[in-house]
This record gives structure tokens, sequence and C-alpha cells, in this order.
């Protein structure tokens, strides 16, 4: 029997309805979108009926997204697309100091292309200090992007407030939306962003496609040169069986919203309600994050002077989760995350995330609850070497 999957902010299994919409793709129809025939009509139509599903889901204009091969690439197009076609404005850029490396890799990259870049702090609970985001703001800052919510924690950012702040001064903002879209509401008029990045895999949909929201009148330098595909903004013969995979994903994910917040919601609750419960007096626990603003799905758990990495290790036959820390011979590596929220070595070495999933049952939950309490236990007794 396998492990009990507890690690949905690391990726999702393809739904059946979504790959049941894939299928038609796989021999049936399979011409190059660009050919002016029957073929190519039939995949180009499949396209435009995926991009407007996921600008359904956005509340947004179907031209306003393009597919990209995921959360990377779109977060790369947004922030690199802005610097370079930006540069003779400014050269500043702000970002947090939780991004996903997604992010943060590409903020140092533009270094060496004489960018500056100031990371914002938050505080304990992962949120955003507003006032120092508004204070780095220079005359030559040209882009904000700000992640939409945490992987980690499941903190979700003010981002109508950083929107308004970014307007008020004529700066541009992109947001990382890869976490949240399909498991909160991410109307993109709503939080008022320009640049929305959707990772596919994140939702229900394959690996190595995802969707990025340009609001019309935004010009991105071009990173990936060839053919006009995606109204010029994106080369390359468009990936028609997983875009279809992504629209029908986003579909289902507008659908069944509200329930499947409810859902994730309380069998996240059942689980940390379970763990404090049935490990007080035997160990410290520290939920981090904030605990109202936050992902339904997730949960932070420090196991205190527990390691991490001996958790999850003894368990990884029945439960897979994953770790915050890992722990050497010669020293702790924190990840930047909660390093940044400050939380105290002796919790963040035992770090564990827990995010559930639209398909997670009560069942499952139970009986992971029965197996970290019991390993916890012994790890804490010392009866587990």
């Amino acid at each position: 029997m396998p492990p009990i999957y507890l690690d949905y902010n690391a990726t999702t299994p393809i739904l059946p309805e979504v790959a049941e919409a894939m299928k038609p793709f796989l021999s049936e129809h399979f011409g190059n979108p660009s050919s002016r025939h029957w073929y190519g009509i039939q995949t180009r139509k499949a396209i435009e009926k995926s991009r407007q599903q996921v600008a359904s889901l956005l509340e947004c204009q179907p031209e306003e997204i393009i597919f990209t091969s995921g959360g990377s690439e779109s977060n790369n197009y947004a922030i690199k697309g802005i610097a370079f076609s930006n540069k003779e404005k400014g050269n500043h850029i702000i970002t947090s100091m939780i991004e996903h490396p997604a992010v943060t890799e590409v903020c140092e990259y533009l270094k060496k292309w004489d960018f500056e870049i100031s990371y914002i702090p938050v505080n304990e609970q992962g949120v955003i200090d507003l006032s120092a985001l508004e204070a780095a703001i220079k005359p030559t800052t040209i882009l904000i992007t700000v992640m939409h919510a945490n992987n980690e924690v499941g903190t979700i950012q003010p981002i109508e407030e950083i929107a308004r702040i970014a307007r008020k001064k004529g700066i541009i903002f992109h947001s990382d939306g890869a976490q949240s879209v399909g498991k909160i509401p991410t109307s993109v008029k709503d939080l008022g962003v320009d640049l929305f990045s959707v990772a596919g895999h994140k939702l229900y949909a394959p690996k190595g496609v995802g969707a990025l929201y340009i609001r019309q009148g935004i010009e991105l330098e071009k990173q990936i040169h060839g053919a006009n595909h995606e109204r010029n903004l994106r080369a390359g013969t468009e990936n028609i069986l997983e875009i279809s995979g992504l629209g029908k994903a986003c579909e289902l994910a507008k659908r069944d919203l509200d329930k499947n917040y409810e859902h994730m919601k309380e069998m996240r609750d059942r689980l940390s309600d379970g763990l404090k419960n049935n490990l007080r007096g035997i160990v410290e626990l520290k939920e981090n994050g904030h605990l109202q603003d936050r992902l339904p799905n997730t949960a932070s758990i420090s196991f205190a002077h527990i390691e991490a990495n001996r958790l999850i290790a003894a368990i990884e036959d029945r439960v897979a989760v994953s770790a915050g820390a890992a722990c050497h011979s010669d020293q702790v590596d924190v990840s930047a995350t909660l390093e940044a929220m400050r939380i105290p070595l002796e919790y963040a070495m035992g770090t564990v995330r827990f995010s559930t999933g639209k398909q997670t049952t009560t069942e499952e939950i139970d009986a992971v609850i029965s197996t970290v309490v019991e390993t916890v236990t012994k790890l804490q007794s010392g009866l587990m070497k």
C-alpha cells in the first residue's frame, strides 16, 4: 500500500476529468495549431477554449492569457520581460524575503545585468512589511514582485494593498500565484495585479504547463524567440495536450472552489488539532504562518527539538510530507522562509509541511495522526535511534 499523500503543495495528481479532456490530443487531434487546414483548426480551437477556461478562473480577458511551460517560466518571463523592456526607466526591483526560487533566482540573475534588488522582510507570521516595502520604492523602481501565497507556511500576502501602492507610484506589479490558484479566489481584477503566474501541476493539471496573465497595455521583452506563437509573446508550437489539461483543471477549480476550500480546510484542521491534542505534554508544537490569512490546505508544524528529517525518514513508508529544514552532522539548513520569519532554531529544525488536497479523506488524516504521534513519541523518548 503506498504512503498517504499529504504533499499537495509540491504537486497534485491529474484529475480523471482532466486526463479525459487530454485524451483526444494524444492521437485523434494532432495537428499543428498554426496550420490552416482542418487538423490545425481543431487544435487551435482547443487552445482558445483552454485560454477561455483559464481566463474565466482568473476573471480576465482570454487575450490576456499566454501559455507557458509552467510556473517557473511564467515568473521568469514576467520579471525578466519587465526588467529588460523598462531598463531605460529604471533598474530597481522589489521583492520579498520568502519568495520561491523561481523568483529569487531570477532576481539574483538580474544583478549581473546591473539591476538592483531590494528584499523586503516579513513578520513572524510570514506577512510582508508594507511600510518597509513603501519605504524601499525609489524613482528607479520598475517592478514589485510578491507571491500571493507562500508555498511553505501558506500565508496569504496583502496583494490588494501592494497593488494600490504600486499603482499610486506607477510601478508594475507581478504576483506568483502558483500556490493560490484553485485554492482561494484569484480574480486578477480584485487583486489589482498587472502580471500573475499560474502553475498547472499545483491545481491537478499536468506538469510542464502553466500560464501568465498579462494585463492589457503591459509590454514585456520576449524571452523565447522564434515564430509568432501566442500573439508573438512566446515562441514555440503550443503544447496542446497539456494546455487542454490546464484549461479543464481551471474549469473544475472554478466550479468546485468553495467545496474544495471547505474540504481541504476541514482536513487540515482535523490534522493539526489531532496532533496538538495527542502530543500535548509529550512535545511542544508550533504552527507557523498566519493562522487566519493562509491557504486552506497548508499546515506548517514545528516539533520542538525533533529533527524533521529523522521524523520524515521514520514515516516515509506510510506518509509523504515535506521538511522545512535539513539537519546535518555539523549544521541545520533552515529554509529561507522560516529564517525570514525568525522561527527559533529548536522549532525550525523540526518543521514539517503537511498539505491536504481535494482527495484527502478523514481516514487518511486519522491514520497520519496516529503514525506521527507514535513516531514523535518514540523520537522524544529516545526509543528510536
